[in-house]
Parts: C-alpha cells; sequence; structure tokens
C-alpha cells in the first residue's frame, strides 16, 4: 500500500513556471463577469489541462459563494493554492485582477480627456454579446455536472425565480440551498448519492493531479492570528498614510474608508452592492454625475477581471474632480490604486484564513450535501446573469414589471439590436459547435464589432 508520503505533490507535477504562464492566459480572458471568468477557469484548470478535478473546483467554487467580495477573483486565489501553496494563491489572485485593472485605469483616463467614441463602442459591441455565449457555455457546463437529480433541478430553478422574479437577497438564497441540500442529505441521501454519481460519470477524465497530491496546510490558531494580523495591517495600512497625510476630510481618506467596508458587504457579487455604490458616489459624496455609474459598469463589463473593478472607475472620477494638493491626473490614479487595493485584499485573507479549514471538512457528509444544494443554486445564480447579460446585450433599453413581490426586467422589444445578436449568434457557433477557445472568439467578435462601426 502506498502511503501519504509517496504521493506526487501537485508542485511537482506543475511547476511554478507554468502555472504562472496558466493565471496570465487565464487573466487575458476574464470577461463578462463572475460566470465567464468561472467558465474560463473551469475550461482551463478541469477540462483542459485537468489540474484540479470537477468535485474539488465545486468544492472550493461553493465555499467563495459564501463569502463577501468577488467570488470569481477568490477561486483563482483558492485554485491557486491548491496547485503552489501560499504563492500560487498570491500570483492566481494578482494576476487575475491586475489586466482589468489596467485596462480599466485607462479607459478612465481616457473617458476624462476624450469621452466615448465610436470605435470604442463599436469594440464593446462586439466584445459583449461574445461574452453572452461563454457565459452560456459555462451554465451548460456547470448545470450538466452539478443537477443529477430532480431535487437538485428544482433547488437551481427556484434559485433563479427568487432572483430574478423576487428580488430575493443572495445571501438568503445561498443559505435556503444549503439547508435544502442539507436535509436532502439526511433525508432523502439517495437524491445527493444520485448526483454524485451523475457527475462522477459527466466530470470527463479523472484529473493529472490527484487529490491528495494538491496542496494542503493544517489549520492552527497559530497560523490564523499571524495571517490575521498579516493581513489588516496590509490592507489598511495605505488607508492609515493617506489619512495621515491628507486629513480625515480629504477624497483619498474618505474612498479608503468607504470601499474597505464595501469590501465587506459585497455579497452576492458586484451587482449585488452596485446600486448602493452609486447612490453613496452620486448624492452623498458628489464624486460621480448622475448616469456616469451606468457608464463606468458599461467600460468594467468589457474589461477582463471582476465587475466589482467598477468602484476603481468611480474613484478615479472622484479623485479626478476633488484632487485636493494634488495634479488632478496624479490623485485620480493614486485614487484608483487605493481603492483596487483595499477592496481585493480581503479577498486574499478569506482565502487564506479559511481554506484550510474547508479542505479538512470535504470528507463531512452532512457540509458536502450541504453544499451539493449550494451547487445547484450556483447554476440557478448564473443562469439569471446570463439572462440580465442578454436582456442589457441584445436590446438598448430595458423596462421593469412590478406585479405585487413580482418585479421583471424585461426587454423593450422595438429596441432589439439585430447587429448584437447576429454577433452573439456567431459566437455560440464558435464555442458550442466548433469548440474554439475563448480568447479566439473574442478577438473575431471584437473585429466583428468593429467592422459593424458603420451600422452602429
Amino acid at each position: 500500500m502506498v502511503g501519504p508520503e509517496h504521493v506526487p505533490r501537485a508542485t511537482d507535477l506543475v511547476p511554478f513556471r507554468e502555472a504562472v504562464r496558466a493565471w496570465f492566459l487565464i487573466s487575458l480572458q476574464t470577461f463578462g463577469g463572475p460566470a465567464g471568468q468561472i467558465a474560463v477557469m473551469q475550461r482551463l484548470l478541469v477540462d483542459e489541462k485537468r489540474w484540479i478535478g470537477q468535485r474539488r473546483f465545486l468544492h472550493a467554487l461553493n465555499y467563495c459563494m459564501l463569502l463577501p467580495g468577488p467570488e470569481a477573483q477568490q477561486l483563482a486565489v483558492y485554485s491557486g493554492w491548491l496547485l503552489n501553496g501560499s504563492r500560487g494563491g498570491l500570483v492566481a489572485g494578482v494576476l487575475f485582477v491586475l489586466p482589468g485593472a489596467v485596462a480599466l485605469l485607462a479607459l478612465s483616463a481616457v473617458y476624462v480627456a476624450f469621452g466615448t467614441t465610436a470605435v470604442v463602442a463599436a469594440l464593446f459591441a462586439g466584445l459583449a454579446p461574445a461574452v453572452l455565449a461563454i457565459v452560456a457555455q459555462a451554465v451548460v457546463r456547470i448545470g450538466r455536472r452539478a443537477l443529477g437529480n430532480p431535487a437538485l433541478v428544482a433547488i437551481a430553478v427556484a434559485s433563479f425565480l427568487a432572483i430574478y422574479a423576487l428580488q430575493v437577497p443572495f445571501p438568503i438564497v445561498i443559505l435556503a440551498a444549503a439547508l435544502l441540500g442539507w436535509l436532502l442529505g439526511r433525508f432523502a441521501a439517495h437524491t445527493i448519492h444520485a448526483a454524485d454519481a451523475h457527475a462522477a460519470r459527466d466530470a470527463g477524465p479523472a484529473p493529472v493531479i490527484p487529490d491528495d497530491a494538491l496542496h494542503r496546510e493544517r489549520p492552527s490558531g497559530v497560523r490564523a492570528l499571524r495571517l490575521l494580523v498579516i493581513g489588516l495591517v496590509c490592507w489598511l495600512s495605505p488607508v492609515a498614510l493617506f489619512a495621515a497625510f491628507t486629513g480625515r476630510g480629504s477624497v483619498f481618506t474618505e474612498q479608503g474608508l468607504f470601499f474597505s467596508g464595501t469590501a465587506l458587504v459585497t455579497f452576492g457579487g458586484a451587482y449585488a452592492v452596485l446600486a448602493y455604490v452609486a447612490q453613496r458616489a452620486v448624492e452623498d459624496f458628489g464624486w460621480l454625475a448622475p448616469g456616469e455609474m451606468v457608464r463606468g459598469l458599461a467600460l468594467a463589463e468589457t474589461t477582463p477581471g471582476p465587475l466589482i473593478m467598477v468602484v476603481q472607475f468611480v474613484a478615479f472620477i472622484g479623485a479626478y474632480r476633488d484632487p485636493g494638493a494634488f495634479n488632478p491626473w496624479v490623485a485620480a490614479v493614486l485614487a484608483a490604486l487605493l481603492t483596487t487595493w483595499v477592496t481585493f485584499v480581503p479577498s486574499f485573507l478569506f482565502i487564506f484564513l479559511g481554506a484550510p479549514y474547508v479542505e479538512r471538512l470535504r470528507g463531512n457528509r452532512s457540509l458536502s450535501a450541504a453544499l451539493t444544494g449550494i451547487t445547484a443554486a450556483v447554476v440557478g445564480v448564473i443562469a439569471n446573469l446570463t439572462l440580465y447579460f442578454a436582456v442589457n446585450t441584445l436590446f438598448r433599453n430595458r423596462s421593469e414589471l412590478a406585479w405585487g413581490p413580482v418585479h421583471l426586467l424585461l426587454p423593450e422589444l422595438a429596441t432589439f439590436q439585430p447587429v448584437q445578436v447576429a454577433i452573439a449568434a456567431i459566437a455560440a457557433v464558435l464555442i458550442f459547435r466548433l469548440g474554439w477557445s475563448v480568447l479566439r472568439t473574442l478577438g473575431v467578435c471584437a473585429l466583428l464589432g468593429l467592422a459593424s462601426l458603420p451600422l452602429i
């Protein structure tokens, strides 16, 4: 019998340099919000390279869905930690954010200097429909593997309707799904076992790295305390420095404190908190003019990385217009970098603190059943994002139908955009029928968007 000491480690099978290249490639494809980003990681890490097994990937995803902050970036940190330890998690998380941060910083500067242009609008008009096809692929792939029983299909449908039609807060949906999964595991265990068997059949070839070879770190109180102290100091030190040198009432201190708090309440992803951010930024702080939040969101939707990166746009514009003693451009860049820092550092802390404990509980049947319920709910959540993205991409205007507790976001059919529909159809064929990579598909669709400039 082979002992644990003879099991090869993930770092032996996935050299750090190769992992860095993979994360850099992923970072260039993270368009389309969390659903598209999860789809990219699913495709590269699970389906193509087979570094992580499907069950392990979903186990990590379920934990990240419970946390405040950008779940896709946290999943990248978790996956990087599994493969290469703490340095793997740091590299995966930083690379996941870096291209989007640089791109949105540049676009924010272009917006301030030149405003929107027809060429940029045409480019985005090609990328957005491609992202829609990528997100749809995520729903199909994860749903096929996670919904192996009618009871789990029911949880997914209920989660979709609760968020889309009833606007139930995301944390409540996830907690309810976890409770239903636990109840199924306790009183109808065959549903969970059937789902596990279905997932095993549909998960494709076994991963090249056995589960026992993935990084495992024993949790301890000393380790947790050390991480907590280091993480809090790293997170809040820049805010303290700006407060000391620019004053409590400066735009830098206000933004640092506000977005530090926002990072702790962003349950359910960026959409769940953007209304609150928009209201405070426009009405209370005056960082943006009415309508500018929508423009910033459009820019963030079409750049790689987490959608919550839109807070960088908010900080850039606000500091440019209220620079204090700084040059407006210097103030804008400093504020954007500070806001990005306080928004994403907590994600690393949550993963490095909690992942060892979550890994130890992988064999717990009650927890496994609860997480199976969450996985089903995640399918419904991603399906809701797909519909939201479709309505906002394929139609120029939307309206809301309210009937008691039911609130439906419906497209205005007269504002149907045939160019975007055609590009979305081409992207769907490239991804679903021809098996093209996400990057190639995005490139082709960007060119199609530019070619359609006269029509747009």
